[in-house]
C-alpha cells in the first residue's frame, strides 16, 4: 500500500504539465496534460471533471496536486476546462450540459490516443455528477470513476447557487427597493426563459434545467468500480443522509460503490485555497491499488 501521507516525493518525480488547446466542436479547450512519470509505464488514464462556478477556482490547486500525484505514479490526467470556463472558448452564459459532455468525448479521443491505456472519470461536485451522466449515457468503456464530494441532486445544487443572488441582492438593497423572495421567484425567471447572473456567473435557463433534472441515485453504474469519496467535518462521521440514499439506490439495482470518508476541509468552498494531503493519498492509494 502507498504511503497515506502527502506524497511530496512522488509530486517532485512527475514530470511537468503540458498546456494546450483542444480543437473541439465549439472552439478550443484550454488543456493540461500530466504524462506519467516515464513514458514506457503508463498504468491507465484519467479525464479530471472540474466542478462549476467559483468552485472551480477554489479547487484548482487541490486538482494540481493530485493530477501531479497521479502523473508520478505511473498514471496519465488530461484536465480538461470546460466550454464557456477557466480558459476554455466561449462564454458561461453560452454553456449547455449536452457541450460540456461532448467536450469529454473530444478529451477522451485525445487522452486515448496519446497514452494508450484504459479511460477513467475522475470529477469533483459538479463535475462528478457530470462524470456519472456521461458514463450511463455514453458507449464509451469507462475503466474506473473516482467521485470526489459528489452532488447528490441537481436541485439542490441549483437551489444553493441561487441563494447566492438572493445573498448578493440583500446586501446590495436599499429602504424600499425590491427584494426577491426566495429561490422559487428566480426558478420562475429561468422558466420564463431568463438569463439570471448569479456571483458573476450568467446562468442560462436551458443549463439550469438540465442541472436540476438530475440525480446521482438515478445515474447507476455497473459496468465499472465507481469510488465515492466524501469529505467529513472529523473522523467517524458518517456520510451525509443523500449521499447514504443515493449509495443505497444503487446497491438496490446492482451496482457496488465504493465509499471512503477523508477527515478534510471542504477546500472547493472555503475563503481562502485549502489543501487536504488525507485525500490526495487516500486517492492515489484506492485507485493504484486496483490497478496490476
Amino acid at each position: 500500500m502507498l504511503n497515506r501521507s502527502c506524497p511530496n516525493d512522488l509530486k517532485q518525480a512527475s514530470p511537468p504539465a503540458e498546456p494546450f488547446f483542444l480543437r473541439a466542436g465549439s472552439g478550443r479547450r484550454f488543456c493540461l496534460y500530466h504524462g506519467p512519470r516515464s513514458s514506457k509505464e503508463c498504468r491507465g488514464a484519467l479525464i479530471y471533471i472540474h466542478p462549476f462556478g467559483e468552485e472551480m477556482n477554489k479547487s484548482r490547486r487541490m486538482a494540481a496536486m493530485q493530477a501531479r500525484s497521479f502523473a508520478a505514479a505511473g498514471f496519465a490526467v488530461l484536465q480538461i476546462d470546460l466550454f464557456g470556463c477557466g480558459d476554455s472558448d466561449g462564454e458561461f452564459g453560452s454553456a449547455r450540459w449536452n457541450i460540456w459532455k461532448q467536450d469529454l468525448d473530444f478529451a477522451w479521443d485525445w487522452l486515448e490516443n496519446r497514452a494508450a491505456a484504459p479511460v477513467s472519470l475522475w470529477g469533483l461536485r459538479l463535475g462528478a455528477l457530470l462524470a456519472l451522466d456521461f458514463a450511463v449515457n455514453s458507449e464509451r468503456r469507462t475503466d474506473k470513476i473516482v467521485l470526489w464530494q459528489p452532488v447528490v441532486t441537481g436541485e439542490a445544487f441549483l437551489n444553493q447557487f441561487l441563494r447566492l443572488r438572493m445573498a448578493n441582492e440583500m446586501l446590495a438593497s436599499t429602504p424600499g427597493s425590491k427584494k426577491t423572495t426566495g429561490t422559487g421567484a428566480l426558478r420562475d425567471r429561468l422558466a420564463r426563459g431568463e438569463m439570471l447572473e448569479v456571483a458573476g456567473y450568467d446562468l442560462a435557463p436551458e443549463l439550469a434545467a438540465a442541472i436540476d433534472a438530475l440525480k446521482a441515485a438515478e445515474l447507476v453504474i455497473t459496468r465499472c468500480a465507481v469510488h465515492w469519496f466524501e469529505i467529513v467535518a472529523e473522523p467517524g462521521r458518517p456520510m451525509t443522509p443523500a449521499g447514504t440514499n443515493a449509495i443505497t439506490q444503487w446497491r438496490h439495482h446492482g451496482a457496488n460503490p465504493y465509499t471512503h470518508l477523508v477527515p478534510c476541509v471542504p477546500f472547493w468552498a472555503t475563503q481562502e485555497i485549502s489543501e487536504c494531503p488525507e485525500l490526495i493519498s487516500t486517492t492515489l492509494s484506492v485507485f493504484a491499488e486496483t490497478v496490476p
